[in-house]
């Protein structure tokens, strides 16, 4: 049965949006299947005014079968097994013959008890209780409450439509209603109408001057501007972030053009795309690389035709600008080592220091980093931009514009004529700032966008900050995933554990947690974020887990691990292999480790695999060194038929315990062999599932 429900609100901000509809869709499909109704299909729209729930589920909970117990078996009948009145007096409670007594055995024993059939409850019956119960657990960055009651939500709602099956499902939440009708457009359709289906919602709000779906109003802004633009010969100049956030600010998308001054071309295109997006949420227009004096922007309407929104983006954006160029003209007055000078004074965390102070760490961990990913001939240039990248917080543009932190210090530092290498990885060093994000192009930018980002992680978490939980308000996930993203995408073969060990003596004895708590805990949060970030990626979850289970203090390494697994799972010679590296890891995992006594074997099975196993050991260990996990798993595809002979011939718990104990030290070596490229026992094959389903 189609499940429709829309939640109307007053104008949600769009990170509200964003944030409500992960979620709602996260909550949906959880409760849903919980409460025995789950969703063949689950979509989710939204609006700035609405949030919109479309499913497809049963008419109503299976019928099921349960088993309802009364007293101890040993109560309830005596030595000669006739039924004492404890049985008797459950039977008659539960409206059955005592004959049709069953026992059952449980975790604490035998119990007497019947089976009885449970009627599933209808859909209708289980839905008004199960979304009350999600409106009312959604969580924004900032809440409101109006009228007299406790509920609180990002805006005030105003209605609620919910159908069931082409019928209102009616129930009353905080004073409102549901019903079968919504409105239009706010400002040009508030009129209600009803509908009986989705089709006939989405179509309804059409044709009443709401577009329903986020990526058909993207593409409705883009062809938009593309035909204002087209007969100038001038493109967008890309921001998808900005596109995203007026998307979602909109119902009815128009695009208004506007103009400035030309005189205020002098200004770098960084400055004035980010004095247009900041504060009006205008998009800056290039030709050839160079920003023209227009800009668009996205009205909530179906026209300007005496130009009020265009003429008051174009008063506001003119002031704008003028501030911009006197910033500009009275920054470059003072050179950033100056400015760098005043960064004493500004706190960078209360128990951490200040923002001088994380400049000297930053020096000395790229430095270090510079050294580790092989690239010292940077390490001048890294350290020179590592004291200068936090002294653009000091100008007067990045109070004015916050988003041009970082790019502006690049600016400044290219206007002074400082080295190009310096300025770039100032302008890039807060790169990425999300997994969107592009990661700094240049290696020195990268380096110190990493080291920054991990002086970050190490401080927050030393001083006890933990890192679990929904909200983020020290950014250790974005950084956390910045990391991740710059490893990756850099190939930066690292240590993390020596990373955290480094950054944490940076911060001498500030730190509430030790560097060995600080290890073991961000080992964990960090292999979440990898986890998060392969599974967007399209990876086999089992494999992610296979990858990670090997370690993640080389975070690269991981990555080529699980691509290894993937290029390979699809060949014969993967399952046979899985099955037997598990049945290895069951015989030596929990056995006292011994060496590999090959003195003592005596089976030709057992002495030809440990031939074998002393070739590929030697083998694997140079492919392994360079990260070439694809050959080194092929390589150890070669003991399969070895393992196989092994297996089948040789009894590895022999009586004898010193052959006992060689053959578990041949096991245990090919295992340690084996351990680093992943941990197989997390890999599911059909192997697997066969044995299950025989088992039960």
């Amino acid at each position: 049965m189609e499940f429709l429900l829309e939640i109307l609100s007053e104008e949600l901000p769009p990170s509200h949006v964003r944030s409500a509809v992960e979620d709602m869709k996260d909550k949906f499909a959880r409760e849903l299947p919980a409460a025995q109704i789950p969703a063949a299909s689950l979509r989710l729209y939204s609006t700035c005014r609405r949030l919109v729930v479309l499913a497809d589920i049963p008419a109503g909970q299976p019928d099921r079968e349960m088993v309802v117990t009364g007293p101890p078996k040993a109560n309830a009948y005596a030595a000669d097994g006739s039924p004492t009145p404890a049985a008797a007096g459950f039977a008659r409670a539960k409206g059955v013959r005592v004959e049709d007594l069953q026992i059952f055995t449980t975790e604490k024993g035998e119990y007497i008890g019947v089976r009885t059939a449970v009627r599933g409850k209808p859909s209708a019956e289980i839905l008004p209780g199960l979304i009350a119960r999600i409106i009312s657990s959604l969580t924004f960055p900032r809440m409101m409450r109006w009228g007299t009651g406790t509920f609180k939500f990002s805006r005030p709602l105003r209605g609620l439509l919910c159908l069931l099956d082409g019928k209102p499902l009616a129930f009353t939440f905080e004073g409102l209603t549901a019903s079968d009708s919504t409105c239009g457009h706010k400002m040009r359709f508030p009129e209600p109408f009803r509908v009986a289906s989705f089709a006939e919602y989405s179509e309804g709000l059409r044709a009443r001057g709401v577009v329903l779906d986020q990526e058909e109003r993207k593409a409705a802004i883009l062809t938009q501007i593309e035909a204002r633009l087209a007969p100038l010969g001038a493109h967008l100049h890309p921001d998808p972030a900005l596109l995203d956030k007026l998307a979602s600010d909109v119902e009815a998308p128009f695009v208004v053009m506007g103009s400035f001054p030309e005189a205020f071309l002098d200004l770098p295109l960084e400055v004035l795309s980010t004095a247009m997006r900041e504060g009006q949420k205008l998009f800056s227009v290039v030709k050839n690389g160079r920003q023209q004096p227009l800009f668009l922007g996205l009205a909530d309407t179906d026209g300007d035709p005496k130009g009020f929104i265009q003429k008051g983006h174009e008063r506001v954006l003119k002031a704008r600008l003028a501030d911009a160029r006197f910033f500009w003209e009275q920054d470059r007055k003072t050179p950033l080592r100056k400015q760098a000078a005043g960064l004493k004074a500004v706190l960078f965390q209360e128990k951490l220091g200040t923002y001088e102070d994380k400049a000297q760490r930053l020096k000395k961990l790229v430095v270090y980093l510079c050294d580790k990913a092989g690239c010292k001939a940077l390490a001048k240039d890294a350290a020179a931009a590592a004291e200068l990248c936090k002294a653009d917080l000091l100008t007067d543009m990045v109070r004015e514009f916050p988003g041009l932190q970082g790019v502006v210090g690049g600016l400044y530092a290219r206007a002074e004529g400082l080295p190009e290498a310096v300025a770039q990885a100032l302008a890039e060093h807060y790169r990425p700032q999300s997994l969107e994000d592009e990661v700094p192009a240049s290696p020195a930018g990268a380096l110190l966008s990493l080291a920054d980002k991990i002086d970050s992680i190490v401080g927050v978490v030393g001083i006890g900050i933990p890192t679990s939980g929904s909200s983020d308000p020290f950014g250790l996930r974005r950084n956390a995933q910045g990391v991740c993203k710059i490893i990756l995408e850099r190939k930066l073969s690292l240590s993390l554990s020596r990373l955290v060990d480094k950054a944490a003596a940076g911060y001498g004895d500030r730190l509430k947690k030790t560097p060995a708590e600080i290890r073991t805990e961000l080992a964990e949060y960090f292999a979440g974020r990898l986890r998060s970030i392969f599974e967007r990626q399209g990876f086999r979850y089992d494999l992610i887990n296979a990858a990670l289970g090997a370690g993640v203090d080389n975070i690269h390494q991981a990555a080529l691990r699980l691509k290894a697994l993937d290029a390979l799972q699809s060949g014969k010679a993967f399952e046979p292999f899985i099955l037997m590296a598990k049945r290895i890891n069951n015989i030596a995992s929990g056995q006292p480790p011994g060496p590999v006594n090959a003195a003592l074997l005596q089976e030709k099975a057992e002495k030809e695999l440990h031939a074998a196993f002393l070739i590929v050991r030697d083998n694997i260990g140079p492919m392994l060194a360079k990260g070439d996990f694809v050959q080194a798993q092929k390589m150890a595809f070669r003991l399969q038929p070895l393992l196989d002979a092994f297996f089948d011939k040789v009894m590895v718990m022999a009586e004898d315990p010193k052959l006992r104990r060689a053959r578990l030290g041949l096991l245990q070596g090919i295992k340690k062999l084996l351990d680093p490229m992943a941990d197989f026992s997390q890999v599911v094959v059909e192997g697997d599932k066969r044995r299950t389903r025989e088992d039960s």
